[in-house]
Parts: C-alpha cells; structure tokens; sequence
C-alpha cells in the first residue's frame, strides 16, 4: 500500500481569456500583442506562460493569411516570460517577455526566429532577443574551448590554452550581464539576468593577531545570497524554470541547519522580506509547504507542520487559498504532529493472531519498533525479510522488541503472513483496536512504515529502512553517551 500524498496547486488554473476585438492602442491600459511571423497562416496560436514548475495557457488567437495575428485584453499581464504554442510546439523557445510596455509588435521568420527578431514598441523586448544572440554567439565561441577541456587524454598543461580561452569569453558574458542590469535595471530581462549571476563572495580578511575567520565566507554569502534574486518581484515566478522555488530551496538546503527551529526562522525571515507583495508571498510560503510536505531529511515533516498552523490554520493565508485546499493540508498535519520525532509515541492496543489483548506499552526493552505493514504490500513482501534478519541478529545487542501492526482487517491473511515470513515477535491487527483508529496516532498511510521509540517512549527516529537500522542506533548510542557526558558533574561549560 503507498498512498502517495500530493497537494495540486488547483488556485492557478488555466486561463483561455476569449480574444478581444482590436481597438486603437491604449497606452496606459490593458495589453495589445501584435506578432507577424510568416510561416504562420491561416492558424490558431496559443499565448501561454509560465508559473513555477507548470506552464499555463493565457489566451488564443488565429493568425492571417500574412501570419499576423494579435493578443488584445483589457487587463495588464503579469509581468514574466510567455510563449507561443503552435501544435503543442513552442514558438522560439524559451519565449519573450511582458514587462511595462504591454503595447508592441514582434516579426520574424525562419528558419531562425530569435536572430530574425525584429521588435517595435517594446525595449524590454529587444534586450531579451539581443542578449539570447549574444549569448549564443558566446556559447559558438566557447564550444572549441570546452571541447578540450572535456578531453580526458589530454593532460592540465595541454589544457592551459584553452582554459584561458574559455575564462576570456567568461569575462565577455560576465561584462555584458554587468553592463545590461546596469542601464536597464526594471526591465524583466535585467531581472531575469541578474537571477542568474553568482554572487562574488570576498577574501576574508584577517584579524589584528593574523589569524583568519574561517566562517566569514560562509557568513557573507548567506547574507548575499539574494542580492542578485528579488525575492519581492512576483515576475521571477514567471520563468522558464522554477528559479524562485529552486533558489529558496538551495538557501535552506544549504545555508541553514536542517532543524525545524532553524528552518522555520529562516521561512519566516523570507516570508516577512516579501510579505508587500502578495503574489510573491503567498508563492514563498506555498513553496515550502511543498517542499516539507515530504522531507528528504528525517524529522523535517514537523517544518510542514509548523508552516500549516503559522500561515494557513491562523488564517493568514486565507486571501488566496480556498477551502477545500485548506481542509487538506489541515489533514495531513494533524495526522503528522501527534508522531513527529520527538513526541511521545501513542501507547497501542490491539488483538494479536491468537485474539488476545497486547499492548505497546507492555513492552519493557529500551527500544521498541513500531512496524506498520499490508499483507498484500509488494514493499512490505521486500522489507519485512530484511526486519526479521535484523531482528534476529541484533535483539539481544540493543535489547529491542519489535510491535508489528497489520492495516488489514483479515486475520487470515495476518497468520498467513506471519507464518510465510517467519515472524516471531509482537504481531497485532491494526483495525482490531481498543483505542479508536491508529491513524490518529501515527501517520502510516504509506507502508511499510517503521517508528523508533526509546525507553521513555519518545519518537527518535521513523520512517527508515531495515537496512539502515543498525547504522542508526550506533550513532544514537554515541550521541546519548556524548550527551551525558556532557551533563555530568565537572563538565558544565565554565567550569
């Protein structure tokens, strides 16, 4: 059984906006897309966009005989990069971009439509189209280069040339981008340049008894990491791929502590930095309820938790997200937060195979394995083998007993299962239960799923394989020795 849980971001649907009647320009109002390519006769185009991940569908309009057709709404476009579809194929890859100036005509034609770009109307425009022939004729200039640099018989000095050459045509890109944000700071191809350039993090600079912070760097790129992304423009949602998400993800990932204390701060921090713009807020924020929906990381579910109660259960997202939205990701955390690691793990009473009354609590081992399985899961069938021969080995080492609850109602199918895979510990019918439904004690909707509780019943770990299990309770161990230590008389700090 794997109930796979995923949240749809239903709130951005796509939009088909009917084609409007073409008026006399308005300068100040709504949008006016005019294109003339000349391959395109006599057929429907689709105007789509990006947002994060997904690609949307904003309008439609069928082009002439001369392949001129336009895109007319009485409404501005969210700022951001768009793109045609001809026969589910995009026109120009990645697209063009809507800015300010939403009033403008664009004409090419093959067979290649950026160097042919021709723009009126829009400056914004004629920047993106010249910068992706820049950077082309850059990538041209560079390929020889890397192609050495790729070459593994050649040795490093053979390969100094072409390091230089290719470090040069670095400088050139380097210089244009610099050049580009500079003059053009508003434009969305600025933004989107300026995105995409690395920040230069300083020497560190030595201290009056010559001695060097090693944490400097690391400090001053955590507090740079977004000098050159506008985390409060809403048009960085709109791009080619979703650099907003995947840049809010690398800073967390990698710039704070992956614990829930740490990891909330630091959302909070963000969502605070872009909360004047609700677009961008409510992006942020989602984007991290995604994201800690189903950590990577052990114990980093509770970040999902705490994001539900802070910015949905509070109301505080209430502007944007609909109910039926908001009911499931209530849900998911409460079924989460009662068996976070940390928290002490519910007692569990149920009938074994035989009928009888067993309880966790009864178990007096200094850990106890909770093992939640289906006798019809193709995972389960796998990893209960591997449960069983570590149970086997390792009982008596770490004096642990394992509480197995079937999902299925049948308890035929349990004593077969048991039987079939040779299980000698506590095996119980979860359904058969004396204190109401388990699900509303630990979250086990996906199997097989394993939770790890010590002699005081506290959750400390979940969720990990069989075969992990040994590796795990070594390193608990030397943690809780270190620990005591630590506590023990002699050895407070200051002393």
């Amino acid at each position: 059984m794997n109930k796979t849980f995923l949240f749809c971001l239903a709130v951005f649907p796509l939009l088909a906006a009917a084609q409007e009647s073409r008026g006399p320009k308005a300068a100040d109002t709504g949008y006016q897309l005019d294109f003339r390519i000349k391959e395109l006769k006599d057929t429907t185009v689709l105007l789509g966009y990006y947002y994060g991940e997904s690609t949307f569908v904003r309008d439609t309009a069928r082009s002439d005989k001369e392949g001129k057709f336009s895109f007319t709404g009485v409404k501005p476009l969210e700022r951001g990069v768009y793109f045609l579809v001809l026969n589910r194929t995009k026109l120009f890859d990645p697209g063009f971009v809507v800015g300010k100036d939403q009033h403008f005509l664009m004409e090419t034609g093959g067979p290649d439509y950026i160097r042919n770009m021709k723009v009126t109307g829009d400056e914004d425009n004629r920047l993106f189209f010249e910068n992706m022939v820049f950077n082309g004729d850059r990538h041209k200039e560079a390929e020889p280069f890397m192609k050495i640099l790729r070459d593994s018989t050649l040795t490093e000095e053979q390969k100094k040339e072409a390091r230089e050459g290719f470090a040069n045509v670095d400088k050139k890109v380097q210089a244009h981008q610099v050049e580009l944000v500079k003059k053009y700071p508003q434009t969305v191809t600025a933004k989107l340049v300026n995105a995409n350039r690395r920040v230069e993090v300083p020497d560190p600079p030595k201290r009056a008894d010559g001695t060097i912070d090693s944490l400097f760097q690391y400090r001053y790129y955590k507090k740079h990491f977004f000098d050159n992304f506008d985390l409060t423009d809403d048009a960085l949602i709109r791009l080619p791929s979703p650099a907003y998400q995947e840049k809010v993800a690398e800073y967390l990932d990698k710039l704070v502590l992956q614990t829930p204390d740490s990891l909330m701060a630091a959302i909070e921090d963000l969502a605070n930095r872009v909360k004047g713009n609700k677009e961008t807020y409510k992006y942020l924020v989602y984007s991290c309820v995604y994201k800690y929906q189903r950590p990577a990381i052990m114990g980093l579910d509770e970040v999902f938790v705490r994001i539900y109660d802070k910015y949905y259960a509070s109301g505080e997202m209430d502007f944007w997200v609909n109910a039926t939205m908001k009911k499931t990701m209530k849900d998911y955390a409460d079924k989460l937060r009662n068996s976070l690691v940390g928290k002490t793990g519910a007692n569990l009473v149920m009938q074994d195979q035989y009928f009888q009354k067993r309880s966790l609590y009864d178990i007096r081992k200094k850990y106890s394995l909770i093992y939640f399985f289906d006798p019809d899961c193709g995972h389960c069938k796998e990893e209960t083998p591997r449960l069983v021969n570590f149970y086997k080995a390792q009982k008596d080492k770490y004096n642990l007993e394992v509480f197995a609850v079937s999902l299925d109602t049948s308890m035929v199918k349990m004593r077969d299962y048991i039987r079939d895979m040779k299980m000698t510990w506590i095996t119980v019918n979860g359904p058969r239960s004396y204190q109401g439904s388990l699900f509303d004690h630990y979250y086990a909707e996906t199997t097989p799923m394993l939770y790890i509780l010590n002699e005081n019943r506290k959750i400390i770990a979940k969720g990990l394989p069989a075969e992990r299990l040994e590796e795990f309770l070594v390193n608990y161990e030397k943690f809780e020795k270190r620990r005591a230590a630590q506590k023990a008389p002699g050895n407070t700090p200051g002393k």
